[in-house]
């Protein structure tokens, strides 16, 4: 049944990535591929680099499940980089569901330019109220996508429902850290269009009381800092340019913006990291 509590943060989800601005900062600062937090080699590394390593590193957590035969739900799959290297480098078939068309859209035309829209399937809808039945994919997937989410309880209830037996969940999301006090983030993610972030404690939580066996954290914060400074290296780098394709104002609000988050991970207010687990 349609979950209306949640309904407000998806439409605001969907506003902030159809917008020119936003989709012009993707693709110029973070490369327009995989836009994740990034597991960097080294300080100056390229945020498109880094943020490729995240996929990678999350993939080797569910490397014995994806084969030719198997099939992923890739949730909040953006402009499907993630989608794109698991068909790619496992031949596994891939349901990229994602709430914004117009990302929507550029994921089929790359599908299409790099040879793979016979294995992902892209669809439009919301993973508060995941289109598919009980036990469906033999691995569900997203990375950053849930904090969008008004209703996490559900969200992660629906993500293990069409999970099957014995089917893995891997998942990345950019998290408080479990001391944090609500009010200390407001501010810093307001950008997100939600009140409040999750924590590694609700999330491990919340698996265990769904029958989610062996489910763990690995807990890379580390990476947040030198992720959120690089973004504003970048983008104060090259602000004149990004002023050409993106409105000023916008340019202005993520240099006054993305300091926050940097800071946050400074102070050990925010958590991220690779969530994984079984369906028992």
């Amino acid at each position: 049944m349609p979950n209306d509590s949640a309904q407000p943060f998806e439409e605001a989800t969907r506003s902030y990535y159809e917008t020119d601005d936003v989709d012009a900062f993707y693709d110029a600062v973070w490369g327009g591929e995989d836009i994740h937090i990034g597991i960097y080699d080294h300080e100056h590394e390229a945020i498109a680099d880094a943020s490729r390593r995240t996929v990678e590193r999350a993939a080797a957590e569910v490397a014995d499940l994806l084969t030719p035969g198997s099939t992923v739900l890739d949730l909040g799959s953006g402009y499907g980089g993630s989608s794109r290297h698991l068909a790619e480098h496992f031949g596994c078939r891939v349901v990229a569901l994602n709430i914004s068309e117009a990302q929507n859209r550029r994921h089929r035309a790359a599908n299409v330019e790099r040879g793979l829209d016979g294995l992902i399937e892209v669809v439009t809808g919301s993973f508060q109220d995941i289109p598919y039945g009980d036990g469906h994919f033999d691995v569900v997937w997203s990375l950053e996508a849930f904090c969008h989410s008004g209703d996490r309880t559900r969200l992660i209830g629906e993500a293990v429902r069409v999970l099957k037996p014995q089917g893995a969940l891997v998942f990345t999301d950019l998290m408080a850290a479990d001391d944090s006090l609500e009010e200390a983030l407001r501010s810093t993610v307001s950008r997100l269009g939600v009140d409040a972030l999750a924590t590694p404690e609700f999330y491990l939580r919340a698996l265990a009381e769904l029958g989610v066996s062996r489910a763990d954290f690995d807990d890379r914060s580390g990476h947040l800092t030198q992720h959120y400074v690089r973004l504003t290296e970048e983008t104060e780098r090259r602000q004149e340019e990004l002023r050409g394709v993106i409105s000023p104002a916008y340019v202005d609000n993520l240099l006054a913006n993305l300091p926050l988050w940097a800071d946050a991970a400074r102070r050990k207010q925010l958590r991220w990291g690779i969530f994984h687990g079984r369906r028992a």
